[in-house]
């Protein structure tokens, strides 16, 4: 299999990205590589030295980038807008057709260097941060969520300062792969800076390239609401999916949506221990604003942002001719109505998915799903044993032993709420069948895979004091093993 690369994303033209050259390291040792992507792209014959010449010192493939091309995009940031954007510490590498699907894919990186947009950073990325992407690309992958794919990771051997880490930290660079790094941000930039005909010339591109079922030549009036449409479907996707996974992003800012709707640029995310409405990822969000519950709330509201560039302003708007080609608010607000119910179908059915079961209809799979969230967060136990323990078994839920509880005063006090709780989901259990008749060996293993934060922190203690990567790679063999059982049942 050859690998077939492309330089795509230049058609944009300049005023979307700019050449930036990438920093040079003191040391490269290759620390992760996802063989199996590679042998999917037809670069499974890569030497070591051929990964750390492309992907550590950025030496360009053939058919693709001559230099990296750091991309604009502004966006709000906890709600604030921020037209101080742009790839600080990463860019556009090279790239590539997928040989199975011929879908376009990019090798973004970071901590590749200081670019034009990195202000006052030193456009680095610890190791620990590049191994806690790893982490949640593959757990996330193995739960079945649209998300960006880590493809290497490579130790450069700096030392950095950071605030929130012990310091001096190991330094490295991440390349994942994502079908496009172009974001709602990239979008609110044209915008910002007035450039409707480049809005138009970027959902085109956008339209031709990941949206084969849409039509790129088509009028914009019907071209604009069909893209919205479109992406608001994959993000109520990847957003159900995330609530399932009892997954929390941490920073959901429009920067961090990209328009192929796959979860990417992971920093402060968690895992939920227990369901916890609020439970919030990152320290700094001190007003929660992307909790763990209020996820779907934040990519509605991103979304709405993606559609305020689709509108025309309306001092723009006086001519009968513009008014024809402007959007309506009403006609936008009408496809945004839909995110609610699109995203609780994906997270019911995901629901039934992890617990190794299926339904013959909708309605059962979403009073399921209700059941499951009430009685989890009124139990406030372990959330990603619930899933585990009851794998193919409908009938656990009835026979569910609530003398394990926590005898905290909470849990006495609510005791009999948690009875109800428990009863009801045992009831919507009862409509569900296993996916397979004989449940997989996987799940007679005494504890489930989890990644809660704890978990991560033993993982990196060994790498940070002995440079010793058994623990990682135990618990990457784990996941990969968790989402080969899932798969086999689906």
């Amino acid at each position: 299999m050859t690998a077939h690369f492309e330089k795509t994303h230049e058609q944009l033209g300049a005023s979307f990205f700019t050449p930036v050259k990438p920093a040079r390291f003191p040391d490269l040792k290759l620390r992760y590589f996802n063989a199996q992507a590679a042998e999917k792209l037809g670069l499974g014959d890569l030497s070591e030295p051929d990964i750390l010449s492309h992907f550590g010192g950025f030496k360009p493939f053939e058919g693709s980038f001559s230099e990296p091309l750091a991309l604009h995009y502004h966006g709000h940031q906890f709600g604030v807008y921020n037209p101080d954007l742009g790839d600080g510490r990463g860019f556009l590498f090279a790239q590539i057709r997928e040989p199975e699907t011929g879908r376009l894919l990019d090798f973004g990186t970071k901590g590749s260097g200081q670019t034009p947009f990195s202000r006052t950073a030193d456009g680095r990325l610890t190791l620990k941060g590049a191994v806690r992407e790893i982490l949640a690309t593959e757990l996330l992958t193995a739960l079945g969520v649209p998300t960006s794919q880590s493809f290497c990771v490579i130790e450069t051997g700096e030392s950095l300062s950071r605030h929130d880490e012990p310091s001096p930290t190991r330094s490295a660079v991440l390349t994942r792969l994502s079908h496009s790094h172009i974001r709602i941000g990239s979008f609110q930039r044209c915008f910002y800076d007035g450039r409707t005909a480049d809005i138009e010339k970027l959902a085109r591109y956008v339209v031709r390239h990941y949206y084969p079922a849409l039509d790129p030549d088509a009028p914009k009036d019907q071209l604009l609401p069909a893209l919205l449409r479109a992406f608001m479907e994959k993000v109520a996707e990847m957003t159900g999916h995330w609530m399932a996974a009892g997954f929390v992003h941490g920073v959901l800012n429009t920067d961090n949506f990209n328009l192929t709707g796959e979860s990417f640029d992971y920093g402060p995310w968690r895992f939920l221990p227990r369901l916890e409405p609020l439970f919030t990822a990152a320290y700094f969000d001190q007003q929660r604003r992307y909790a763990y519950a209020r996820q779907p709330e934040a990519a509605l509201w991103a979304l709405c942002r993606l559609a305020d560039c689709f509108m025309r302003p309306e001092e723009e708007a006086e001519s009968q001719k513009a008014k024809q080609d402007s959007l309506s608010q009403e006609s936008l607000t009408e496809i945004l109505a839909d995110f609610y119910p699109l995203m609780e179908k994906h997270l019911a059915s995901r629901f039934i998915w992890r617990t190794g079961l299926m339904a013959e209809k909708e309605a059962d799979e979403l009073a399921f799903a209700r059941a499951f969230l009430r009685f989890a967060q009124k139990s406030k136990l372990d959330f990603n044993r619930l899933f585990f323990d009851s794998y193919g078994q409908p009938a656990h839920f009835a026979d569910f032993d609530l003398s394990q509880l926590s005898q905290s005063d909470d849990h006495v006090s609510d005791q009999a709420e948690i009875v109800s709780a428990q009863q009801r989901l045992a009831e919507t259990a009862r409509c569900l069948a296993p996916r397979q008749p004989t449940r997989p060996a996987f799940f007679e293993r005494a504890k489930p895979v989890s990644l809660v934060i704890e978990e991560v922190e033993r993982i990196w203690a060994p790498i940070a004091e002995q440079d010793d990567w058994t623990a990682l790679e135990g618990k990457l063999d784990d996941i990969r093993a968790y989402g080969a059982a899932l798969r086999a049942t689906s």
